[in-house]
């Protein structure tokens, strides 16, 4: 950690321990998640001998001048600045400490972990530098991989507290490029196979009456809407924390997603998950579902959507993820019931199902059965390699199905 000068003199002593501290810092602000380059520590420094740092305050609202772009980065960026730059004054604190407290009755702040992420990497890379250097060792690595190679296909069940910290940010890297679709609604363009005659009137009369040019219209493409029906009961509280990351990178991409968490009951998470932070909105949703890792009970999940979602939300040629492992025991007549319900309101239903990561998979479950007929597709959702392959096929997702997959399982796919 740093201190801040506190005199002048001091402070053109210390010039090359400063260049190295706000190095440092901008270093720890771009693995928090800022967009950080050299560039910022280059003007920092010009500011800093502009501003001075004799005064907190100044140097705060310099840097923050420089490096903060947009309003949701200010709290990471104070954060930081408070962790990094220490307060000299420990006496300070030491008065207050021992002073009474009245509690307030205001909930603790929210911890950031993006910032404790880059702090960690931080003090790992300086116990690195710190150890003192050995024999140079010469190693033959024919057949190894890197660690984010082996997390790609590590299943999300298995995973420590330290590989789910570093898959979290290969999921928030995700970005899926949805498809479009064509419209029956037309727009003015350069060529196509609707001629516009009023259009190539109006130019003919403009040119002096030669029809010399042809004016086109083509059909307006614009993404489906996606609704997500994601299972968080105790079977499925690994694989739904992983899926609800992904969703994070949709909704901040601006795609149009509406998320819906069951397990006893039905909520809503859409408004939750739109929160920058991704950490805090899953954490958020955590805290306010009350069934999260308990019980399961998709029928009565999906009658519930059916009677007071789906009419909303599954317009447009909506296509619905189903993502459960179907091991629903009660009421499976009222589980067909609503499937064949909600097929009849999507455009699409595909399945992701993480029980299909084992290879003698077979529909013998009550509830699976019940699911598998209703279904265009049926895809495996249990690590980071499936959710990618998932991602990259549902963005050629372009055509309307012609008919329902049956009992389609083993990674297969069926979109037209």
């Amino acid at each position: 950690m740093a201190t801040l000068a506190p005199s002048s003199t001091a402070s053109r002593d210390a010039q090359p321990m400063l260049a190295r501290n706000v190095v440092h810092f901008v270093r720890l602000l771009r693995g928090a998640g800022l967009p950080m380059s050299p560039a910022h520590a280059v003007d920092a420094l010009a500011a800093l001998r502009l501003t001075g740092i004799e005064r907190r305050d100044d140097v705060r609202a310099a840097l923050a001048a420089l490096v903060v772009t947009a309003p949701d980065e200010r709290e990471v960026f104070d954060a930081a600045f408070d962790l990094f730059w220490r307060d000299p004054d420990w006496e300070g604190k030491l008065r207050t400490l021992l002073l009474p407290k009245v509690k307030s009755g205001m909930p603790p702040p929210v911890r950031n972990n993006r910032l404790a992420d880059a702090l960690a990497a931080r003090r790992d890379q300086q116990r690195q530098e710190q150890r003192p250097e050995r024999a140079p060792r010469e190693l033959v690595a024919r057949v190894t991989f890197s660690s984010e190679e082996h997390l790609r296909h590590r299943d999300f069940d298995t995973l420590t507290a330290d590989e789910w910290r570093a898959l979290r940010h290969l999921i928030r890297g995700q970005r899926v490029s949805l498809a479009t679709e064509p419209t029956r609604r037309l727009k003015a363009a350069s060529h196509g196979t609707h001629a516009d005659l009023r259009a190539s009137a109006r130019h003919a009369v403009r040119a002096g009456g030669d029809w010399t040019v042809w004016k086109y219209r083509a059909a307006v493409r614009r993404k489906p809407p996606l609704v997500l029906l994601l299972d968080i009961s105790g079977s499925m509280s690994s694989y739904s924390r992983a899926v609800l990351y992904f969703c994070h990178a949709l909704l901040q991409s601006r795609e149009r997603l509406q998320v819906f968490l069951f397990g006893t009951r039905l909520t809503n998470a859409t408004r939750a998950l739109r929160e920058r932070d991704p950490d805090v909105a899953i954490a958020a949703l955590a805290e306010q579902v009350v069934d999260w890792s308990g019980g399961t009970r998709i029928g009565a999940a999906l009658a519930e959507f059916n009677r007071r979602w789906a009419r909303r939300v599954l317009s447009g040629r909506a296509t619905v993820l189903l993502v459960t492992d179907g091991l629903d025991h009660e009421a499976i007549d009222v589980l067909d019931a609503e499937m064949a319900r909600l097929a009849r309101f999507a455009h699409r239903l595909v399945w992701l199902n993480p029980l299909l990561r084992f290879a003698e998979f077979s529909p013998r479950a009550r509830g699976v059965q019940a699911i598998l007929p209703h279904v265009d597709a049926h895809r495996p959702v249990h690590n980071l390699e499936s959710l990618a392959a998932f991602g990259r096929d549902f963005a050629h997702l372009t055509r309307a199905p012609r008919g329902r997959a049956g009992l389609i399982h083993e990674g297969a796919m069926r979109w037209n």
